[in-house]
C-alpha cells in the first residue's frame, strides 16, 4: 500500500557524495554513471531546501584505512580499492558538507561498509531525532543507496529514493535497484521536484510556527 511522501518527520541521508565520483574508474576502484556534474547540482538544491526545512541532514562518507583490514569481503566481486583514507577522490564533494554550526541537525558519519547502518551511529541518531521517514540521495544506486534503503526498510523506516539525484555503476544496474527499492515501498521512487516540494510545504509550516 503506498504511503504519503513523507510520514512523520524526515531525514535527508546524502550517501557517499565523493569526489571519486567524478574521477575515472581506474583511479578510484569504481565506475559511476555519467552525470554526476547534473546530480550534485540537484543534491546541492536538496541540502538547501532541506535546510531551509529544518529537515536533519545526514552526510555518509565511505573511507577505508590504507592497511585494507576494514574492506572485508568488499573486494570480492568487480570493485577495487576505494574510498581509502587520504587518497585522491574519498573526501566529500566541497559543496555538500555538513554546516559546522548546524551540529545538532547535520551529521558527518563515516561507514565502513555499503549500508548505513552497518557499524555505524546512524539508527541512533535517526531514533534520537524521531526520524521516521528517509529521502535518500548520492551513490552507488546499486550498492550503498540500495543496502542502506533495505536495512532501513527491515528496520521499519519509510523510505524514498530520489531518482534523479542517485547515479550507479552503471545504467543497467541503477535501473534494477531502483525497481528493487519500489518493490519493497511503493511509490519509492521520487523526483527531485517532487522532494522540492515537499520540503518547500514543510518550511512553509515551519516559518508559520506549524508543528510539522
Amino acid at each position: 500500500m503506498q504511503q504519503p511522501m513523507i510520514v512523520g518527520k524526515a531525514a535527508l541521508v546524502v550517501v557517499d557524495i565523493q569526489q571519486g565520483g567524478a574521477m575515472p574508474a581506474d583511479e578510484v576502484g569504481i565506475a559511476h554513471m555519467e552525470g554526476i556534474e547534473h546530480r550534485v547540482e540537484r543534491a546541492e538544491r536538496l541540502v538547501a531546501a532541506a535546510r531551509d526545512a529544518g529537515v536533519p541532514i545526514i552526510f555518509f562518507q565511505e573511507v577505508h584505512r590504507p592497511s585494507g583490514v576494514d574492506f572485508g569481503r568488499e573486494l570480492d566481486g568487480a570493485e577495487d580499492r576505494h574510498c581509502v583514507a587520504g587518497a585522491p577522490g574519498t573526501d566529500l564533494w566541497p559543496t555538500l558538507q555538513p554546516d559546522p554550526a548546524a551540529d545538532d541537525r547535520e551529521f558527518h558519519i563515516v561507514k565502513r561498509r555499503y549500508s548505513g547502518f552497518i557499524g555505524t551511529e546512524f539508527e541512533i541518531v535517526l531514533r534520537g531525532l524521531g526520524v521516521q521517514t528517509l529521502v535518500l540521495i548520492g551513490g552507488l544506486t546499486d550498492v550503498c543507496v540500495h543496502y542502506t534503503f533495505a536495512d532501513a526498510h527491515q528496520r521499519d523506516f519509510y523510505v524514498r529514493v530520489v531518482e534523479d539525484c542517485v547515479g550507479g555503476s552503471s545504467l543497467a544496474r541503477h535501473e534494477a535497484s531502483l525497481d528493487a527499492m519500489e518493490y519493497l515501498q511503493a511509490g519509492a521512487r521520487r523526483t527531485t521536484d517532487e522532494v522540492l516540494a515537499a520540503f518547500g510545504r514543510l518550511a512553509t509550516r515551519e516559518l508559520a510556527g506549524v508543528d510539522a
